[in-house]
Order: structure tokens, then C-alpha cells, then sequence
């Protein structure tokens, strides 16, 4: 599976985002998916997942209310609309796969590239 995330950007406090992430493979629909951000100088951490089925997700408590993990297994792509940004979402933003609901101990078997979102206040 190769993913290619896409989507980020420089916006202000307040407004909306949506990121993309485009997987390669037949096997996509199989796969837990996620997002994780990287601020500078933290550790990078799971923002939310979603499994293969769709029916389980996880969010992390700074974003729940404001982002939504979605997949569209005919597109091979998920999704991750950010309402309501704040600075602190400023990261770089990596998509995930793997064979399980991504969880914070999961190890993810692939991951696409970064996409920067930069939020001013």
C-alpha cells in the first residue's frame, strides 16, 4: 500500500481544512486507517482512525468535536475534515495504514508522506 496525503495548507484560526490520502492497492479496504501530526520539536501523535469497516474510530481528546476521519473505500482515500482549527493543530500531518484499528500503540505497517498545516491566530 502506498499512501499520498494531501490537503494541507496555511489558514487562520477559526477556519476549515481537509486533508486527503490517497492509497494504492487493492487491499486498501482491509486496512485500519489514520492520521497523525507531528508539531516541532514533539513527538508525533495519533490524531483519529478509523478501521476497514468503518464502524470504530478513535480521536484524540484535543480534537474531538472539531475533526472527522472519514473513508471512501471506492476512492481508495481517507479523509480528515478539520473544523475549527486552532495554532496549536499546526503540524505536519501523516496518513496511516494497518492491518488493525490504529490505536496510540499501534505500529502502522505504512505511511504516506507529510502535509503541513500552519494555523495563525
Amino acid at each position: 500500500v502506498q499512501l499520498q496525503a494531501s490537503g494541507g495548507g496555511l489558514v487562520q484560526a477559526g477556519d476549515s481544512l481537509r486533508l486527503s490520502c490517497a492509497a494504492s492497492g487493492r487491499s486498501f479496504r482491509t486496512y485500519g486507517m489514520g492520521w497523525f501530526r507531528q508539531a516541532p520539536g514533539k513527538a508525533r501523535e495519533l490524531v483519529a482512525s478509523r478501521s476497514w469497516s468503518g464502524y470504530s474510530t478513535f480521536y484524540t481528546d484535543s480534537v474531538k468535536g472539531r475533526f472527522t476521519i472519514s473513508r471512501d473505500n471506492a476512492k481508495n482515500t481517507v479523509y480528515l475534515q478539520m473544523n475549527n482549527l486552532k495554532p496549536e493543530d499546526t503540524a505536519v500531518y501523516y496518513c496511516a495504514a494497518a492491518k488493525t484499528l490504529i490505536t496510540t500503540t499501534t505500529s502502522p505497517d505504512y505511511w504516506g508522506q507529510g502535509t503541513l498545516v500552519t494555523v495563525s491566530s
